[in-house]
């Protein structure tokens, strides 16, 4: 780690990042409603030596105006 000085820190230069448009809830929007699901069951009940497998099910569904 190196550590740094007083003098150090005071020639350091700070600039501003160029304007950006950004998304609002004007004339001009745009948004994305997004749903995601997963799911699985497994059932290994009163039983000895035995196997219980399960297949996961997935749903992403994406609706955008």
């Amino acid at each position: 780690m190196e550590n740094l000085t007083f003098a150090e820190l005071d020639t350091e230069m700070v600039s501003l990042l160029p304007s950006k448009e950004t998304l609002y809830w004007g004339s001009n929007y745009n948004w994305a409603n997004i749903y995601a699901s997963n799911s699985s069951v497994a059932l290994n009940a009163v039983t000895a030596f035995s196997q219980a497998n399960s297949a996961a099910l997935q749903t992403i569904a994406v609706s955008q105006g």
